[in-house]
């Protein structure tokens, strides 16, 4: 039996690691936490100074049996859990259960804590050598943040089951994303367009090509273009002016390569670039990180830890990095000194920002050994890293300044005279993100020399709207989440589970938009929990949680000023907080069936109308908003029948959604999915919508089990122009937005969608 014992968290890092550390170690997995508070009950005792009861996980008993079996034969164990607060955590409940559990005590077992922060054999071998206690103050900050979430999800989540369904929960941070997400919705909504004109010169000087100037000022002032009438009148003041080359400004411009990944930066541009979100990027790194399997069955672990807000960078990798730069790309592309990025305040300095283990295992290198999406993950990451220790790039910029009676019209050129970074990386840009004129304008324009006139060959006044603010994507919403300090890195992909996963937000084309549930459950914590739900306090509660884990701040006193008004406040919601199923708005409809006024209730699967006169009268109806009004919504037809009786098929609603039930319920049970106008090309039966456990949409055929066919994106009934399909696909890319093709892939048929943005301004 080896001497040493080693405990990580995964098996693929366990079978990595052993593989670096030989026969003297046995190293065995815990598969993430082996102990938590328990799952039916508060596990914590308020008036004990917090103090939390941990349980076994369910499911965990053996392989903590098998760590402590192994723990008692071996002289030393090693805890090589993870290096932040999580595996901190796990290592503690480790050590307790294998020193201070009678049954496992051993004279003389020495317990030691190791850090990596790669699983490369130096660094492993490294770590072993250079052991370090278990750290107190990570520990805490982690207890912290679990009793925290507890005491939010545990207290609040049992009101929101008493006032509106069952299953329903609050989260500290959760919620506060949820909030952000209903009020951008709120914001979409009372958005009201605002109409502005441009007016462009199209221009030709002594030497070509032709350019384009826009109206910047008239008078002196900042243009401002209302209207079309006001287009017209400067439009008449400058058709017949002369267009003089007033200035030519001609400077260079240099552009920083990008800080190396740190978490939320790597889960924004895997969501921008290859359409990931936080959930799949986390996975895909942390089997990255553990270990990958190479020529000759070698084991290697690709990338460095993957939970990290810092850009430091160690001075073996900025070494190795900066020697293939200069190989690879020649002396220019290779700053005289290294760049050195700023971490956040609050960064862990003692991880790195987010790189290849090693120059060696480049991509053209590994790409047989990854499957599809690791190996775009992993060249995302490789390109970041060498890119940003590259030279600058350097943009020539020109602007012309042209009168035109009392106007001024402004050209701008930008052309990349040296790539520099961008030669290996450019980042990606979020929809609301300002567009960077210098990357996005590549036209030269034309060598011409001040005092010059210039022919006007075109006045093209064109008429725009303002547009709300867009609704989030999975970039841009741990974007927001970051930038207000809204939970941490290593929770984001969570979160944005979360709020799917209980139907508090969903996403449609990419994009998050908070469901009825989410916004009438934001409305009632946010009446009745202001403090939780704000952002600021949330973003306090994360600063406070950094200065425990940094020893600045008692684990204790954190709960204890948190608890307090929390208490409060909780007792007052649970009188005050409006009970959604016993509420009953009356509104003007009458019942069709009995005359009685109907009413507006809450169930299952939302608000509906009922009639008053229940349980005599069960009449109910869907139910719609217009504006502050209630009106019930117009009754779909169909004229499909029931297969077992003949009878009239008719729309009802369930907890997957609508389907078709047979009128003559309960004499007659028969359902079936509703058809959406196409047919099945295998089998010839209907094609219907429907959800995946996880509540995605996607289209099969109607004759499931027997037929099988599926499609995730929607079925149109269009033929293919072309004649190489009876219908044709709906299909959205991030990339490409919107577009409609044939099915047949060898077809190439496709045409983009108009939005009606899009149509306005054409």
């Amino acid at each position: 039996m080896a001497k040493n014992l080693v405990i990580v968290e995964s098996p693929a890092k366990a079978k990595t690691i052993e593989k670096y550390l030989g026969k003297d170690f046995t190293v065995k997995a815990s598969v993430g936490h082996i102990m938590d508070l328990p799952p039916s009950k508060l596990g914590v005792d308020v008036e004990k100074d917090f103090k939390p009861t941990y349980v076994v996980i369910k499911g965990k008993q053996k392989v903590l049996d098998e760590i402590t079996k192994n723990a008692e034969k071996a002289d030393t164990v090693y805890l090589a859990t993870d290096p932040d607060r999580e595996g901190e955590a796990i290592a503690w409940h480790i050590a307790h259960e294998i020193k201070d559990l009678g049954k496992n005590k051993k004279k003389g077992l020495v317990v030691h804590r190791v850090l990596f922060n790669e699983i490369t054999k130096k660094a492993v071998q490294l770590a072993i050598q250079q052991p370090v206690e278990l750290n107190t103050h990570l520990f805490d900050a982690q207890q912290a943040r679990r009793v925290l979430d507890r005491l939010v999800g545990y207290k609040i989540s049992p009101i929101l089951w008493e006032k509106v369904k069952r299953g329903l929960s609050a989260g500290r941070v959760q919620s506060v994303a949820v909030r952000i997400v209903c009020e951008r919705e709120k914001e979409i909504e009372a958005f009201v367009p605002v109409e502005y004109w441009s007016l462009t010169a199209n221009l030709e000087g002594s030497l070509p090509p032709a350019f384009l100037a826009k109206l910047a000022q008239i008078n002196g002032e900042k243009a401002e273009l209302g209207s079309e009438a006001v287009v017209k009148d400067i439009r008449a003041k400058v058709e017949s002016s002369p267009f003089v080359l007033k200035e030519v400004v001609r400077r260079e411009r240099k552009r920083m390569p990008y800080a190396p990944f740190v978490t939320s930066k790597l889960q924004q541009e895997a969501a921008r670039k290859l359409g990931f979100t936080a959930k799949k990027t986390m996975t895909l790194a942390q089997k990255l990180y553990e270990g990958v399997e190479l020529e000759g069955g070698e084991l290697v672990g690709l990338i460095t830890y993957m939970r990290t807000d810092s850009t430091r960078l160690s001075d073996d990798a900025v070494t190795q990095v900066r020697e293939y730069i200069s190989q690879k790309y020649g002396a220019t592309f290779l700053p005289a000194q290294p760049w050195v990025y700023k971490s956040k305040k609050a960064a862990q300095d003692a991880h790195e920002a987010i790189r290849p283990t090693s120059i060696e295992f480049d991509p053209a290198r590994v790409k047989e050994f990854l499957e599809r999406d690791s190996f775009r993950l992993y060249e995302l990451i490789w390109k970041r890293f060498v890119a940003c220790q590259m030279s600058q790039a350097i943009y020539d910029q020109t602007t012309f300044n042209i009168n035109a009676g009392p106007a001024l019209f402004r050209a701008t050129g930008s052309i990349l005279k040296f790539a520099g970074f961008t030669q290996v990386y450019m980042e990606g840009h979020d929809e609301q993100d300002p567009v960077v004129e210098e990357d996005e304008e590549s036209a030269q324009l034309p060598d011409l020399k001040e005092g010059e006139t210039l022919k006007l060959l075109g006045l093209d006044g064109k008429q725009h709207f303002t547009q709300p603010p867009p609704r989030f994507t999975e970039a841009s919403l741990v974007k927001e989440l970051e930038e207000k300090g809204i939970g941490r890195p290593s929770t984001y992909a969570s979160i944005l589970s979360v709020i799917q996963d209980k139907k508090y937000a969903e996403k449609r084309e990419g994009k998050f938009y908070p469901t009825q549930l989410g916004n009438i459950v934001n409305d009632l914590l946010t009446a009745h929990f202001p403090s939780i739900l704000n952002v600021a306090f949330t973003a306090k509660m994360e600063e406070e949680l950094d200065e425990v884990e940094e020893g600045k701040r008692s684990w204790t006193d954190t709960l204890r000023d948190f608890y307090q008004p929390f208490a409060e406040t909780l007792e007052k919601a649970k009188v005050d907080m409006k009970d959604l199923k016993k509420q009953e708005i009356a509104t003007d409809l009458v019942c069709e069936k009995c005359g009685k006024p109907m009413v507006v209730k809450w169930g299952r699967h939302g608000e509906f109308l009922a009639c008053s006169g229940y349980p005599e009268c069960k009449t109910t109806k869907e139910v719609q908003r217009e504006g502050g009004a209630y009106k019930a919504a117009e009754e779909k037809t169909t004229t499909e029948v029931c297969e077992k009786c003949g009878a009239p098929m008719i729309f009802k609603r369930g907890r997957f959604g609508e389907f078709l039930a047979c009128s003559k319920y309960p004499e007659c049970k028969s359902t079936k999915a509703i058809p959406i106008g196409v047919n099945c090309p295998e089998c010839g039966k209907a094609l219907s919508e429907r959800k995946t456990k996880r509540g995605k949409s996607f289209f099969g055929c109607t004759g499931y089990p027997n037929c099988k066919f599926a499609l995730w994106d929607r079925p149109l009934p269009e033929p293919c122009p072309n004649g190489d399909s009876k219908f044709l696909l709906n299909k959205y890319s991030k990339k490409d937005g919107n577009r409609i093709v044939c099915p047949n892939k060898e077809c190439g048929y496709t045409r983009n969608v108009e939005t009606p943005a899009a149509a306005a301004e054409g």
